[in-house]
């Protein structure tokens, strides 16, 4: 397992333990009260660390290499019932960007979501995460097939940002970004969004728009990368820190602006640290969710949705 710099303290402990356990198994030596004193020293570490993290950590956390990514949480919620469907019927099918149709127990879903790889030869298949123009117009057709079809919408939400290519701009990514927000806004069928890592910029808003608008404990939803804001405030990267707790990017952040609906809760050391935990609890949010928006017509699910728009950024002194 994977270790961020903040994290050694809980590696150099589970080291300790793995350790004094092997000792006991190799000899005839009780260590049985030296495991038990170590064990309760790691998991006092633990919660430590993880309820004192800063919107750093939460960035760094968000983009931990075993961290489930999409397709892991379509995998886990839908089994062999999920589809996956592709192209855009005009350019090309956007690895970055998958999409298909799946069930949750009885309920069908058309689930969404940015795709990045767990090594170097599918991180630049799936393009890093980061989808073209093709990708959201992709999203958008399956997203205009479930409307005809009357099934809800499950966005998975991770991305670095859309992908600032040339010929993504020669295609026409903000004018494909702007058209996603515009038909969401007036899509017939509920809309639940969950952020399940990174939410950057346009690349996330593109597929963003919903009823209901989840958020894991450990990701981050915000206009720039902390780096990239650093890099233009300041012309470095050595800030991004700074810029982080600036741009009140976290979950809390999130939820006190109402900006999201819900905070979801990742296991202590993140979701990837309890995989089974994670994709079980999204699961119970996706359904509740739905519990709450199922019963509600066409129309009323687009004025509120609508007004829940318009009302953000509005403040009163």
């Amino acid at each position: 397992m994977e270790y961020l710099e903040f994290e050694l303290p809980i590696k150099e402990l589970k080291e300790q333990f793995d350790k004094a356990c092997a000792i006991g198994e190799e000899s005839e030596v009780d260590v049985t009260d030296t495991c038990k004193q170590i064990e309760k020293k790691l998991k006092e570490t633990k919660k430590e660390i993880y309820k004192n993290l800063t919107p750093w950590q939460r960035v760094q956390l968000s983009r931990h290499p075993s961290r489930p990514y999409t397709l892991d949480y379509i995998d886990a919620i839908c089994g062999e019932s999920f589809l996956e469907l592709h192209g855009d019927r005009t350019v090309k099918d956007d690895k970055a960007m998958i999409g298909g149709l799946g069930k949750i127990g009885n309920q069908s879903f058309m689930f969404i979501g940015q795709q990045k790889g767990y090594n170097t030869k599918t991180r630049q298949y799936r393009n890093f995460g980061m989808a073209n123009p093709e990708g959201y117009r992709k999203a958008l057709r399956l997203m205009k097939s479930a409307e005809k079809f009357n099934i809800p919408v499950v966005s998975f939400v991770d991305t670095p940002g859309a992908y600032p290519g040339l010929e993504a701009e020669e295609r026409g990514q903000g004018e494909a970004i702007a058209r996603n927000i515009l038909e969401m806004t007036r899509l017939k069928v509920p809309i639940i969004v969950v952020i399940i890592g990174e939410g950057a910029s346009g690349g996330a808003l593109g597929i963003g728009v919903g009823d209901k608008v989840l958020m894991l404990e450990n990701t981050w939803y915000s206009v720039i990368s902390p780096e990239s804001c650093s890099s233009i405030l300041w012309r470095s990267w050595e800030f991004k820190e700074q810029a982080a707790e600036a741009l009140k990017l976290t979950a809390t952040d999130m939820k006190k602006q109402k900006l999201i609906d819900e905070i979801v809760k990742e296991p202590l050391g993140g979701a990837h640290s309890d995989r089974e935990t994670t994709f079980k609890t999204v699961r119970d949010n996706i359904l509740s969710s739905f519990d709450e928006l199922k019963n509600l017509s066409p129309e009323d699910l687009m004025e509120k949705r609508m007004d829940k728009y318009a009302s953000m950024g509005v403040f009163k002194d």
